[in-house]
């Protein structure tokens, strides 16, 4: 795993959630962590420049602003990197990698709404000249994407109590506008939340209140320091999918849940006959051993015992940026 100072640890550690709504953020870690305003930034300027963090904001919960999917294309190994920058010039794709697989491309689109989604596959179809699965989000049971550099992955749980579970997407408009300015984070100054309130045209004060309401209500999965696995010595990741009787869902994914290691787990749709699998967990881990001996626990827990499932290792990273649900006018996608 990397080597960080002491500081830095606490940095990236304690702050991937509640990261202080204050006017001055910056000034009140500096204060927990016993080091200078100045120190603090720069060392978040730092680390943000070696890639380790991607960003200080808001995690969004899916279905809060529009719409997304995880969609994965079978491409021709020789064509992969070409197929891949394509994909990724795309601005609501937000995550792409090569995996382990006959469909061998993975990514995330995010868009306003469906009807742009659909255009946006719509448009890689015909770029690429292959058939793109669609596998949206049908129900979450744990998407955390923390990282514990402490060896106490308590740490990294939220102090003031879970959040609640999204019951409707944000339609307040100034709240969107709000999620939209946050997408590509704060910047790395004294009173950061001043950009957003320029943008806006609206006091700090009501910006902290309408964070805070957004974290209550579910809208916000987390605020604070997203960080990004790989840099952090995180150097394998598996997403293992599992074919699960509907009527045995409950019991794996409690036995799924249950286990530390197990980063996300959600339910996307089978789509018969190209993909069986309706369930889809992630594991991080600092080896492929490592992760592999996990999977293999798994396996072993009766209620997973006789699942028929597949392991699709990350390969390649070929983008990783925050999701983007915000309209942009006259941007064009490259065909």
């Amino acid at each position: 795993m990397n080597t960080f100072s002491d500081h830095e640890i606490r940095l990236l550690n304690d702050w991937q959630r509640d990261f202080p709504l204050v006017d001055r953020p910056f000034a009140s870690i500096a204060q927990s962590t016993d080091s200078s305003h100045d120190e603090t930034i720069t060392a978040y300027t730092k680390l943000a420049e070696k890639g380790v963090i991607s960003r200080i904001g808001a995690v969004v919960t899916t279905g809060a602003l529009g719409a997304s999917t995880l969609a994965a294309i079978a491409v021709p190994e020789d064509q992969l990197e070409n197929i891949a920058e394509k994909v990724s010039t795309h601005r609501g794709v937000n995550h792409n990698y090569e995996r382990t697989h006959r469909y061998n491309l993975w990514f995330v689109v995010t868009a306003q709404d469906q009807s742009e989604l659909d255009a946006v596959l719509l448009n890689i179809e015909s770029q690429t000249g292959l058939k793109v699965l669609s596998l949206p989000m049908l129900e979450s049971y744990h998407i955390d994407l923390g990282f514990d550099l402490k060896g106490k992955p308590e740490s990294l749980a939220p102090k003031h109590g879970n959040n609640p579970s999204l019951t409707e997407p944000v339609t307040c408009p100034v709240d969107r506008q709000l999620l939209w300015a946050l997408e590509s984070g704060l910047p790395f100054t004294d009173q950061p939340y001043d950009a957003i309130s320029k943008t806006l045209n609206i006091p700090v004060e009501n910006i902290l209140t309408r964070i805070t309401r957004l974290l209550e209500t579910g809208a916000i999965k987390r605020f604070g320091v997203v960080v990004r696995h790989h840099e952090l010595g995180y150097k394998s990741n598996a997403m293992v999918v599992w074919n699960i009787p509907d009527n045995q869902i409950k019991d794996a994914v409690s036995t799924l849940t249950e286990a530390q290691y197990v980063t996300l787990c959600y339910r996307r749709p089978r789509l018969l006959p190209e993909w069986p699998y309706n369930v889809f967990s992630m594991i991080h881990g600092q080896d492929r051993d490592q992760v592999l001996d996990q999977i293999d626990s798994l396996a072993r827990q009766k209620a997973l015992s006789n699942i028929d499932h597949e392991i699709l290792f990350s390969t390649r990273r070929f983008k990783q940026t925050g999701a983007r649900y915000s309209p942009v006018k006259d941007v064009k996608e490259v065909a």
